[in-house]
């Protein structure tokens, strides 16, 4: 019995530390304890839950604190939307800051029939490396690469390749902008969600380079400036660009350009009447 007294103190003694220390982590918790706001919780239950770092912090906790702590707006998450910033103005006791719905919008048509290729690439899969090869494989320097970094960066799979260009389904996408910095050519641009009439351009070379690099290509040309009624679209270091503030979607400037680079993106969501009205406008147009 003896030879087992050792072991048995041996317990003992570690069970009387285990709860003496167990009793001082204890105390010291309750005493230096943070309390959290409960607003934290409910401002992180009302965002979308993307963790998409569009609002500018490290993910939905981080945007749920800055909030509560009065450094972030009530609409920085654009996956959310208006209803996102609605509840959020509920639970902080404010007004909502007001949040116009953007979109992004991939400023080219230089698909495999109508960019120019310069050599064949056979590289790193990604368009940020192949446009440090030598400008990239394609002759316009100003257009889509087509390899896809933003399509991989999309955190809610909005964009899609299609014959070798990015295009993004307006429906799906949330305006949260991590694809406009995934971009190393600068062609994709957030747009208010109504600037339906875009250039689908940003060809800066001058009239006869960008007609070889591209059969869509922006040329310069002005011709939309001179039928535009309301002086609302003027080119600009070659290429057209439009004024979406004083723009009345007219359509115009589409019937007026020769390389069909102008694209009114309402007319893609019409259907039926809606379609038809629309049709009959833009042919008495051309008419007159």
């Amino acid at each position: 019995m003896e030879s087992y007294l050792p072991v048995l103190y041996a317990i003992l003694a570690l069970g009387g530390l285990g709860i003496v220390f167990g009793l001082l982590l204890g105390v010291a918790d309750k005493k230096f304890s943070v309390e959290m706001d409960e607003r934290v919780s409910a401002v992180r239950s009302a965002v979308a839950g993307a963790n998409c770092g569009a609002c500018g912090y490290a993910g939905c906790d981080g945007y749920a604190e800055a909030v509560v702590r009065g450094e972030a707006k009530t609409n920085a998450c654009t996956p959310g939307g208006e209803k996102t910033a609605n509840a959020i103005a509920a639970i902080m006791c404010v007004s909502a800051d007001v949040m116009e719905p953007m979109v992004a919008r991939v400023r080219c048509q230089g698909n495999c029939e109508n960019v120019t290729l310069r050599y064949d690439y056979d590289g790193i899969p990604s368009c940020r490396a192949a446009s440090g090869i030598s400008g990239g494989p394609t002759a316009c320097e100003f257009g889509c690469v087509g390899l896809g970094d933003c399509v991989s960066r999309c955190p809610f799979h909005a964009i899609s390749m299609q014959n070798g260009v990015a295009v993004i389904d307006g429906d799906i996408c949330t305006g949260c902008g991590i694809c406009v910095a995934a971009c190393p050519r600068g062609i994709i641009q957030m747009m208010p969600l109504d600037q339906t009439i875009v250039v689908m351009c940003r060809n800066e070379a001058i009239g006869r380079i960008a007609r070889l690099q591209c059969k869509t290509a922006c040329v310069g040309c002005k011709r939309c400036e001179k039928q535009c009624p309301s002086d609302s679209i003027h080119v600009v270091k070659g290429v057209a660009l439009i004024d979406e503030k004083t723009c009345t979607r007219c359509g115009a400037c589409i019937l007026a350009c020769p390389m069909h680079c102008i694209v009114n993106f309402y007319e893609h969501d019409l259907t039926g009447e809606a379609a038809a009205t629309a049709q009959a406008e833009l042919l008495d147009m051309e008419a007159e």
